[in-house]
């Protein structure tokens, strides 16, 4: 009887092991979108998401003429109609211009604040022993919660009264006591996960604080300090609220520029699309110019 059993259950087990496991619908799915099928939906969301900066850039070389009387897919099937008188007129346009200048005026100062400033206290709050430290570190995650609007009318009545209201300088500290908050936490948490025993042998070697901080912490939070950066300088950059409230009216940075041309000449797109598509290009050529450390920052935290 005994035998019987065994020599049934030796042949269910073969007849297991020799028929075919069919994978489970939800697994085949799984394997066909991780294939080609996934690269080319990526490649069809890409080339939509790209579609506007692609009409922009050709808008940016057709004569006012064209613009108005096709679209600019026209391009693609008669190339004739690129010109760079566009680009000339808007290297004429003074407006434009002196817009970009102090666009960079105030934006490379709010970063390097940032970055230097934020480097600083997230060292002190990483690895310095102070008292209050943590109940500093939680007021300073506190303020990111904290909207730019609430800001706007008190700062303005302050700014007034001590003479830096419409001024560059105030555009600049804005920027920068607003960027702070992030800054902070973000260095903080990076220089945290630096070995406590790779600071320990420098001290012993007779660094101080400062050359700890130049030397070790700074060389290896780089990834993190270039993600900061692009972020910083692509906020700035773009930034028009702020902008339009306590920039020079005179000297107002791209973003206003821009949208003063449209209040003033509702028909001057040959300076409208070339000077939208260079204040583009130019926070383009950053992130790509950083594109490796800012990577790396990213995704820091995910393989530790």
């Amino acid at each position: 009887m005994s035998v019987s059993t065994d020599v049934s259950a030796d042949v269910s087990a073969s007849a297991t092991k020799a028929r075919p496991t069919v994978p489970a619908v939800a697994a085949r799915v799984a394997k066909l979108a991780s294939g080609s099928v996934l690269r080319v939906f990526l490649i069809l969301i890409a080339l939509f998401w790209l579609t506007p900066t692609a009409g922009l850039l050709l808008s940016s070389f057709r004569d006012p003429a064209d613009i108005a009387s096709s679209g600019w897919w026209t391009t693609l099937g008669d190339w004739s109609q690129l010109t760079a008188t566009n680009y000339q007129s808007l290297l004429e346009n003074d407006a434009i211009t002196n817009s970009l200048m102090t666009t960079v005026v105030i934006t490379l100062p709010s970063t390097a604040l940032v970055v230097f400033v934020g480097a600083l206290a997230g060292y002190a709050f990483a690895w310095l022993d102070f008292p209050g430290r943590d109940w500093w570190f939680l007021a300073v995650v506190g303020l990111l919660v904290v909207p730019v609007q609430v800001a706007l009318i008190p700062v303005a009545k302050l700014f007034n009264v001590i003479g830096l209201f419409e001024t560059t300088p105030g555009v600049v500290i804005f920027h920068t006591a607003f960027g702070l908050p992030f800054a902070i936490f973000l260095l903080r948490n990076f220089f945290a996960e630096i070995p406590r025993e790779l600071l320990e042998a420098a001290r012993l070697d007779g660094a101080g604080e400062i050359r700890l901080f130049t030397r070790v912490v700074m060389p290896l939070g780089g990834p993190a300090i270039a993600s900061l950066g692009i972020f910083q300088f692509l906020w700035v950059w773009n930034d028009m609220l702020v902008a339009l409230i306590f920039a020079d009216a005179g000297s107002p940075p791209i973003t206003v520029a821009l949208q003063q041309q449209v209040r003033q000449f509702g028909n001057n797109i040959d300076v409208l699309a070339p000077g939208a598509f260079v204040s583009m290009l130019i926070p383009l050529a950053v992130f790509f110019a950083f594109q490796r450390q800012f990577i790396s920052g990213v995704m820091a935290g995910a393989v530790k």
